[in-house]
């Protein structure tokens, strides 16, 4: 009988209080999690040779530990279909050798592809040995109900690596077989007696220090599909793959900066540079976590229909635009942009879904003021509109080309999600999926051109 991941989520889950957690929240867990295993418990000591399994994409990637561990990562199919087995989906990796990990005759490093099968199920899962530290981590559990699982004990890593083993025998017989030498070089499973109690609080200062954004969604549910869209989902499952390459460096990157901020020392010339490439960090974050956001609602048949009353929430959209005024005259500033807001007073709140709508919004200046050019300005304003609220971006810079005889470049599609602006060189969203996403969350967009774009959103009724 083949042996499911599945399977290997529920051992590990066995004994752990239900969650009560949604998508995003145990997401953020689950990169926090990661973080802390790799930069406060792993980066404390001196490098030293181990053994990792993970699904569905590769969890760790800093690159001083990936030197000296080994790995079996099991992916997607439509992942190993438009990648080949010797390309690596880590940057900076050298491609695995032969039918096991690179090394595993001497020194350590690399890690083997392997296809996950139908019944396995797509939730993140780490199991990671080495010698000062062991321990497996998973998301599982029904929507609105998720949790992110860490567990410490021998007795269960002792039964999860079983399961592994017999599952590597099954997919990889010459691949269980270094792990099985790999385990028994590094013996017996032994964690400090106070790990549990040091991994706990060091995970909520990560959470506490990490600024809300979009976060990586799961890639396939196992639902059944045309052949005729066997195509799209291949290319749904590398932009997947990609997305998690950009995110995740860029995330270290982020966290290092902000340890480096929190010196009192530091000269302002740097300290500004530092806040610079801070906010570079967090916009690719969300702009990437939109791009995969929107690939969701393309691949979900009926996913992009709005969300239901009870998801939808009064939002004072004035308030939530006022918050992220300095954020944009910073984000702008960088491109030599302006911000003008008006926001015409005593304005109702509207049905939407805040968690999602102000990482929509950034997504939206974002695509709106990226093919500006230096000296532009953005106009926002929020204005009534009968039984809604309109939200309109302009700018002084599309008028001025068609005066001068001179017409802005058509962005071309790429994709299903995504569309190329052939004058600056960036990706961004389609126009399509910015409607689709927008509908998603109760509003409806209209563009004109690169010059206007509106979204409507429906107004609340007053309470009282």
């Amino acid at each position: 009988m083949v042996v499911s991941l599945g399977e290997l989520r529920a051992l590990l889950a066995d004994g752990v209080p239900a969650g009560r957690g949604d998508e995003d929240s145990v997401r953020r867990q689950w990169w926090a999690a990661l973080a802390t295993v790799q930069e406060d418990l792993l980066g404390a000591s001196p490098p030293q040779p181990g053994v990792w399994l993970a699904a569905p994409l590769p969890a760790l990637y800093e690159p001083s530990l990936l030197e000296w561990l080994d790995g079996w990562v099991w992916t997607p199919v439509e992942v190993g279909n438009l990648m080949p087995s010797g390309l690596p989906l880590l940057p900076g990796l050298p491609p695995p050798q032969g039918s096991a990990p690179q090394g595993t005759a001497g020194r350590p490093g690399g890690f083997r592809r392997l296809s996950l099968r139908e019944d396995d199920g797509t939730d993140p899962l780490l199991v990671l040995i080495t010698p000062v530290l062991q321990v497996a981590l998973a998301l599982d559990g029904p929507p609105q109900a998720r949790r992110l699982v860490v567990r410490f004990e021998a007795s269960i890593l002792s039964a999860a690596l079983e399961l592994l083993d017999r599952r590597l025998a099954q997919d990889d017989p010459a691949a269980g077989l270094g792990l099985r030498r790999r385990l028994q070089l590094l013996g017996p499973l032994r964690n400090a007696p106070d790990l549990g109690i040091r991994f706990w609080p060091l995970l909520a200062q990560r959470l506490a220090s990490m600024a809300p954004s979009v976060t990586l969604q799961p890639l396939v549910h196992g639902e059944k599909r045309s052949e005729g869209s066997d195509a799209v989902s291949s290319e749904l499952a590398l932009l997947e793959a990609l997305t998690h390459e950009v995110r995740t460096p860029l995330a270290t990157i982020r966290t290092l900066i902000r340890s480096l901020l929190r010196r009192t020392d530091l000269p302002a010339v740097v300290r500004q540079r530092l806040e610079q490439i801070d906010g570079e960090c967090s916009e690719q974050i969300d702009r990437f976590g939109l791009i995969f956001l929107a690939a969701e609602l393309q691949r979900q048949p009926g996913s992009g229909q709005p969300l239901g009353e009870s998801e939808l929430a009064r939002t004072d959209l004035s308030r939530l635009l006022y918050q992220l005024e300095a954020l944009w005259h910073r984000q702008l500033g960088r491109r030599d942009l302006k911000l003008v807001l008006e926001i015409a007073a005593d304005l109702p709140p509207v049905m939407s879904d805040p968690s999602r709508l102000e990482t929509m919004l950034g997504g939206l200046m974002d695509r709106f003021s990226r093919s500006l050019p230096s000296g532009s300005e953005v106009r926002l304003r929020l204005l009534p509109a009968g039984s809604r609220l309109k939200l309109q971006l302009s700018s002084d810079d599309p008028e001025s080309r068609e005066a001068d005889g001179l017409a802005a470049a058509v962005p071309m599609p790429v994709g299903p999600v995504l569309s190329w602006n052939p004058e600056t060189g960036s990706l961004q969203l389609s126009r399509q999926a910015t409607q689709r996403l927008f509908h998603r969350l109760g509003g409806r967009l209209t563009e004109r051109g690169g010059s206007n774009l509106t979204v409507f959103f429906p107004a609340a009724e007053r309470s009282g």
